[in-house]
Parts: C-alpha cells; sequence; structure tokens
C-alpha cells in the first residue's frame, strides 16, 4: 500500500467495503408496513414460523418477539446473513427460540409451520426458471403450512409492462416474461391452494429508502477510500446497481400478501 493509499483509507475501512449495514428488511419495507404485519400475522397465535430465504431475520425476530410461546427457523444459502441472524437472535434474547440454518430451502422438509414468511425469496423453493418459479413456490409454501396457518408471500411483479430500453438497463438478461402483473399473482395464488386476506405492495418511498440504503454504506466507503484495492470493482458494482435501480424504478413491483391456506 502506497503513502497515497493510506491517506485516503480509513482505519476500519482496511477488510474492505461494508455490506448492508443501513437495511433494517433486506426489502422494500417500512417499519410502518412491518409493524401492521407482525399484528396481522400475530392474531392467530402461531406457535411454529418458518422463514424462507430469511437473510439476517429481522421479521421472524419481531413475530417471535410479539408471540412468546412461538419458535422460528430461518433457512438462508448465505453464511454472512445466518451468523448475523444468530448475532441479533442472542441480542434479543430470542436464542432459544430462534433457529437459523445455512441450507437450501428447495425440498426442505422444516415444514409444516403455522406461519411461513418468504419476502423476495420464492426462488429459493425451486428450480424452475422465472416467471415458471412462482407457481411452483406457491406449491411449496402451500405443503410448508399447516392448514389454519398463514402465509406471507413478499413477491415482484411488473406495475406496468417494461419497454425494450427499461429492459436492457435492468439486470443481466432481463425479460418481460420474467414477473406476473399483480392480478395474475394473485391469480396463481388461488391456483395454488390459498385465499388472499390481505393484498398490498410496496410504495415509492418504501423502494427508494430501500434502495438508498441497500448502497448508502458502500457509497460513503468509496467516498473516504478511493486509493482502496478494492475501489475500482465496487465503484463499477455501484454505479451499475444504480443504473439497473433507474430502469426498474416505478416499473418493479413487490407485492406483500398475506395467504390463508383453502381447505
Amino acid at each position: 500500500m502506497t503513502t497515497t493509499d493510506m491517506a485516503t483509507t480509513t482505519p476500519d475501512a482496511a477488510a474492505g467495503p461494508p455490506r448492508l449495514t443501513r437495511l433494517a428488511f433486506h426489502s422494500p419495507l417500512s417499519e410502518t408496513r412491518a409493524d401492521a404485519l407482525v399484528q396481522r400475522l400475530t392474531r392467530t397465535t402461531p406457535a411454529t414460523v418458518l422463514d424462507i430465504g430469511c437473510g439476517w431475520g429481522e421479521l421472524m425476530l419481531r413475530v417471535l418477539a410479539a408471540t412468546p410461546n412461538a419458535t422460528g427457523t430461518g433457512i438462508d444459502i448465505n453464511a454472512d446473513d445466518v451468523a448475523r441472524a444468530r448475532r441479533n437472535a442472542a441480542d434479543r434474547g430470542l436464542q432459544e427460540r430462534a433457529e437459523f440454518v445455512e441450507e437450501s430451502a428447495t425440498k426442505t422438509t422444516r415444514g409444516p409451520a403455522d406461519l411461513v414468511l418468504c419476502t423476495g425469496a420464492s426462488q429459493a423453493l425451486t428450480t424452475a426458471e422465472p416467471p415458471g418459479h412462482t407457481p411452483e413456490a406457491l406449491s411449496e409454501l402451500r405443503r410448508l403450512v399447516t392448514d389454519n396457518g398463514r402465509v406471507l408471500l413478499g413477491e415482484g411483479f411488473w406495475q406496468r409492462i417494461p419497454t425494450p430500453a427499461e429492459l436492457e438497463g435492468m439486470w443481466p438478461g432481463a425479460a418481460a416474461t420474467d414477473h406476473h402483473d399483480l392480478a395474475t399473482l394473485l391469480d396463481l395464488a388461488v391456483a395454488a391452494g390459498f385465499r388472499p386476506e390481505w393484498t398490498e405492495t410496496a410504495n415509492l418511498d418504501e423502494w427508494e429508502e430501500f434502495e438508498s440504503a441497500y448502497q448508502a454504506d458502500v457509497e460513503v466507503w468509496l467516498a473516504q477510500n478511493p486509493g482502496h484495492p478494492l475501489a475500482a470493482e465496487t465503484r463499477d458494482r455501484l454505479d451499475r446497481h444504480r443504473a439497473q435501480w433507474m430502469s426498474y424504478r416505478g416499473v418493479l413491483g413487490l407485492a406483500y400478501l398475506t395467504l390463508v391456506p383453502a381447505l
């Protein structure tokens, strides 16, 4: 490391940029909506909770805090997120009731549970490609929930069909067939054996808070550490993600569906 590098690298940045330290949830979910979801999902007093693609398990931990007799299992393949979830559980005194496991959710045998959370992670339940993964994931969710339970599904949908130019700026290989519209998504949930108790969608404020917080800590790190060996690739990654966000902003939506199993 040169003298210039030393001058432009903060002491706590030697290992590289931080990761997602500004996010409470790994989805466009406000505190207000999260509180309402927890209140709704705990009205049936679930005894068991299963969180698919749990990340660091924030929503599940809040559900467990609101239902003192419940236990929960979170599944994710990201080791760093699972470790963060375990630390969060310990910090809140929930480690005896919250288990977080690093494993695939495809064909999982960890259900059925009274409450199944799957927010932005339906792809974890199936190997099918979009949009065919959605009905398969819904079928799996029906298998994983008890007959009198609830499922919270957070799933992407098109608010309108994107233009070719917008698709070109999104993720690699983005296509208009990657997502359904909201009406079709609800129809698929019904076809899979659910009735929609509650339908809500992330608003623009929630998206902007999420996308800003997704990169904020790294943007600050990059501004303060331009000479770091990882600066160039970090800058490319940030600029690429920002361009993608600007392409799907106002086009890609996220629905939060509270689903009741149909008997």
